[in-house]
């Protein structure tokens, strides 16, 4: 976080915030009204639609409203239906860029998102669509650039499926991949291999998972 998302934070009478997010509420001043609205793949979640309901009711009593996300709301975080919300409303709002994953996650495993001539472009895509999927619309020339950084947000169920489909779009099996997991957390994990090993590593846990608890398999 910056200092500036910290400081608004401690000033906050109420926070709401998503689960990745809840490791900084140490931060939140005592008796600030703190609600979770955070939503987890394959979870019981509130709405979208609720979430922004909800940050709008709280705005409207005049109270100072802080909403956290992970990361940085900006990045696959869902900020646009939020910002539609409140500008409806006609409540004041700023935003506060916050520290993408991808940024956490190579300074965690100690490289470059670029390198010169050999990564002089880094991209951001998502792993699945709204109905959980992998996205139909790709550009896998894109994708299977080697001379590229890609960043894949939410992967862990589709994965496979991806890896697949750029190694036939001629990805070499053995490009270096990194599988990172709950970054900044005590928690965290960070996985160097391929993407040919990335993929038999999320398609196993996917099968132990299905295995498990049959009503997660989709």
């Amino acid at each position: 976080m910056t200092l500036k998302a910290v400081a608004r934070l401690q000033a906050a009478d109420a926070v709401l915030f998503d689960d990745l997010s809840s490791t900084v509420l140490d931060h939140a001043r005592p008796g600030a009204d703190l609600v979770a609205v955070g939503k987890r793949a394959g979870r019981p979640s509130p709405s979208q639609a609720h979430v922004s309901q909800l940050l709008v009711e709280y705005a409207q009593t005049g109270i100072r409203v802080v909403r956290l996300k992970s990361g940085d709301a900006g990045m696959f975080g869902r900020l646009e239906e939020e910002i539609i919300a409140l500008r409806a409303a006609g409540i004041a709002f700023e935003i506060i860029p916050g520290i993408s994953a991808a940024s956490a996650a190579a300074a965690a495993a100690q490289i470059p998102l670029t390198r010169r001539l050999s990564a002089r472009r880094v991209q951001f895509v998502t792993g699945h669509d709204v109905t959980g999927g992998l996205p139909e619309q790709r550009n896998m020339a894109a994708l299977a650039d080697p001379d590229a950084t890609t960043v894949v947000f939410m992967p862990k169920r589709t994965f496979p499926a991806l890896a697949s489909s750029l190694i036939g779009h001629g990805l070499s099996p053995d490009t270096p991949a990194l599988i990172a997991e709950n970054v900044g957390h005590p928690d965290q994990s960070l996985t160097r291999s391929t993407i040919a090993d990335v993929a038999a590593q999320l398609g196993g846990r996917l099968l132990q998972q299905a295995r498990a608890d049959p009503s997660t398999a989709r």
